[in-house]
């Protein structure tokens, strides 16, 4: 029996760069949400890739949001599928990294100068 695998095309970048899109692949299983592969990809494939994500943890929601497949949806409700999904960071937010947005609003951003 084969194993069925997710493709995940993921956008990355850091300001300033030009984005280049990665394909990372994921052992499937019934039920496995877009979050618990790219904590499987950081874990195991590259530790360098930027996602954000609080959970119950953190007792806060909202941090996982990105676009996948052209929609802005929770990584980790999506539940992943057999072929390819496309990852991208919110296109409405600066980008920190990769799959990171900016979530503080510009009044209550830190200084770094």
């Amino acid at each position: 029996m084969t194993q069925d695998i997710a493709r995940l095309q993921i956008r990355r970048a850091a300001p300033g760069d030009e984005p280049r899109t990665e394909r990372y692949d994921f052992p499937l299983e019934d039920g496995e949400s877009v979050l618990d592969a790219l904590r499987w990809i950081r874990g195991h494939v590259d530790a360098s890739l930027a996602v954000r994500y609080a959970c119950i943890n953190a007792n806060a929601c909202k941090e996982c949001v990105i676009r996948i497949d052209g929609r802005t949806g929770y990584a980790c409700t999506t539940k992943l599928r057999v072929g390819e999904m496309l990852l991208e960071p919110l296109a409405n937010k600066p980008l920190v990294r990769d799959l990171v947005t900016e979530t503080a609003p510009p009044d209550e951003r830190l200084d770094h100068d």
